[in-house]
């Protein structure tokens, strides 16, 4: 399934954009936003958001 971002359009989002747009703005929104957008609408970094992934990436992997 694509999924594209609702503010600028970007096609085909990836597969940790996705999951970090669920992880901050719940599991079951229909909107997804694109890094860039979602760090503007969350005010914050592109940057800060990858931190998050790595985190929650970290997260899975301790609990395997």
């Amino acid at each position: 399934m694509k999924i594209d971002c609702v503010i600028c359009g970007k096609n085909d989002l990836e597969k940790d954009t996705i999951g970090i747009n669920k992880k901050l703005l719940g599991i079951d929104i229909t909107n997804f936003y694109c890094m860039d957008c979602l760090a503007e609408y969350l005010g914050c970094t592109v940057e800060e958001l990858l931190d998050k992934i790595e985190e929650y990436s970290g997260q899975i992997q301790d609990n395997n």
